[in-house]
């Protein structure tokens, strides 16, 4: 990858998370890049594919982070890593790859439940085997617990809070 080709991508990685998709023309892509909007699409066909490279590169991303937890044997393990997996967003740029995905979820051609399965999977596993009264809805329930979370972090609205995250921690007893 050329280096404006990474800065195409950064840019509209930034763009797309915190202005939306529909709201954010090519050019204004080149401008922030510092590029000419026909480069845009010498390197891209068209502003789907440069989506279409972001998702791929936020999929990868995203499976690098679920990966020591679905990977993991211990089941308090699982439910200790998943809780402190939002409260580790640090970085802008992975910041914004997970505001993308954010945007995406609420968008019906690129909403797929099936990429969390494996994860809520893991979690009910887990907490069958410490012996949960009903695994499955409890796994749906801390996943939906850190998706709002994530979104909250990502929004602004909360900080990277760790007295929430050590309450969460205490009352699974992980």
């Amino acid at each position: 990858m050329t280096d404006k080709q990474d800065n195409i991508r950064k840019a509209a990685l930034a763009l797309f998370a915190n202005e939306g998709i529909s709201s954010t023309p090519t050019s204004k892509i080149a401008k922030m890049a510092g590029v000419s909007e026909g480069l845009i699409f010498r390197h891209y066909k068209s502003k789907q594919e440069l989506l279409n490279t972001l998702i791929k590169e936020a999929e990868k991303r995203q499976n690098e982070v679920l990966g020591p937890i679905l990977m993991e044997t211990n089941p308090k393990k699982v439910i200790r890593k998943v809780i402190k997996m939002p409260f580790r967003i640090t970085e802008e740029n992975d910041k914004d790859l997970w505001k993308l995905q954010l945007k995406l979820k609420w968008q019906h051609e690129y909403n797929n439940q099936d990429k969390i399965k494996p994860l809520i999977d893991k979690l009910s596993a887990a907490f069958k085997e410490l012996k949960y009264k009903d695994a499955k809805k409890e796994a749906r329930l801390l996943n939906h617990i850190i998706e709002q979370l994530s979104s909250e972090i990502l929004r602004g609205n909360m900080r990277q809070d760790n007295a929430f995250r050590d309450f969460l921690l205490l009352k699974y007893k992980v």
